[in-house]
């Protein structure tokens, strides 16, 4: 049995090793290719794009996968629908893995944005130093903001256009809250913006900003593709591969 997982966050590689010693299994990761240096999960590996769901489909029938599973970040929506039309034309079995979205707590500022547009136009009335942790990809959208500094943090250093007032942080999580705190406390931030990623790996950004007082702006995730079943944790993933397996 052949068992495709759309990777590159912390559930796909934890997928990944739950599965890898698995008899009657072969498992591919593919890694969209986005980080320098990725960290890779055990099994064979592929990087890079497929050329959309009609590239994805052509492979899915060439390498005999016979199940899907898509545990792409959660802002990858553009690849979640196109597994699920792939999946659909090859009448491959597919599954979701999406970690939760947060949820404020008690004392939580939470300031809502459906994009990263809208996480700017609210900026400039929530704060003058922003810690501004949505990754590398979308800092054109901040770039007009001249009068706000930014502190990044990013795996990869991020190219132009970006912010001009803008001071880049190159780190990989999981973050601790102590870490957190000194970083909001050193940079002076005073407001937070954060793609509604979930998971515990970035969530002690939020405790700190909680802690301190300061806004938080949370970008909504996209839209997913409807009618695809979904789990929250690695371990359902692996107990939906082992039941199809056909030796079980």
């Amino acid at each position: 049995m052949h068992v495709l997982i759309l990777g590159g966050t912390t559930e796909a590689r934890r997928l990944a090793e739950l599965l890898h010693d698995t008899s009657d299994l072969r498992l591919t990761s593919s890694l969209a290719g986005r980080v320098a240096s990725p960290r890779l999960p055990p099994g064979e590996v592929r990087v890079g794009g497929f050329g959309g769901a009609e590239g994805l489909a052509a492979w899915l029938r060439e390498h005999r996968v016979d199940a899907l599973i898509d545990a792409t970040h959660p802002f990858a929506g553009t690849m979640s629908f196109h597994a699920a039309r792939a999946a659909a034309a090859t009448h491959v079995p597919l599954l979701a893995l999406r970690r939760p979205g947060w949820v404020p707590a008690d004392g939580d500022d939470w300031h809502d944005a459906a994009s990263l547009e809208e996480a700017a136009t609210l900026l400039p009335a929530l704060g003058r130093r922003v810690f501004l942790t949505t990754g590398r990809m979308g800092l054109a959208t901040f770039a007009a903001l001249d009068d706000l500094w930014f502190l990044v943090r990013s795996v990869d250093a991020p190219e132009a256009p970006h912010p001009a007032r803008m001071e880049v942080l190159l780190d990989r999580g999981p973050f601790t809250l102590d870490g957190e705190r000194e970083l909001l406390r050193r940079h002076r931030v005073d407001v937070v913006v954060t793609k509604d990623s979930g998971g515990a790996a970035t969530a002690p950004k939020l405790t700190a900003a909680r802690e301190a007082g300061l806004p938080v702006v949370v970008v909504r995730r996209p839209p997913v593709p409807e009618g695809v079943p979904v789990v929250a944790d690695p371990e359902a993933a692996a107990r939906w591969v082992d039941a199809r397996l056909p030796t079980r």
